[in-house]
């Protein structure tokens, strides 16, 4: 029924990308606290080494703690970067402009 819509057919192949990549970034992240902790902490804080599943463990209750499983808003950063897409092709010449020259204002500010 939706295979031949290119919107949905980019929108699953997205999908599919974050179901996939996200646990792999996950484990191989877990891979280097295991490596950095048990290359650093053993002999400057007297800690012990740990294991793969002890840094994944770890990993995961920093996630919660630190970081929560929800996005910003409500929302992710692609719906995000897409409501401000959408928003600058809405905008006319002048609107941009203006836009421009304020984001100017504000980067000018921060450099001084």
């Amino acid at each position: 029924m939706f295979h031949n819509h290119p919107q949905t057919t980019g929108w699953h192949k997205r999908k599919l990308h974050f179901l996939v990549f996200i646990p792999v970034i996950f484990l191989v992240l877990a891979a280097v606290v295991q490596f950095l902790w048990n290359a650093i902490l053993p002999d400057v804080a007297h800690a012990g080494i740990i294991s793969y599943w002890q840094s994944l463990g770890l990993l995961a209750l920093c996630r919660i703690l630190f970081g929560g499983f929800h996005h910003k808003g409500g929302r992710s950063h692609f719906a995000e970067a897409r409501l401000k897409k959408e928003k600058w092709m809405a905008m006319n010449d002048e609107e941009k402009q203006k836009f421009r020259e304020e984001w100017r204002s504000r980067c000018e500010h921060r450099n001084q």
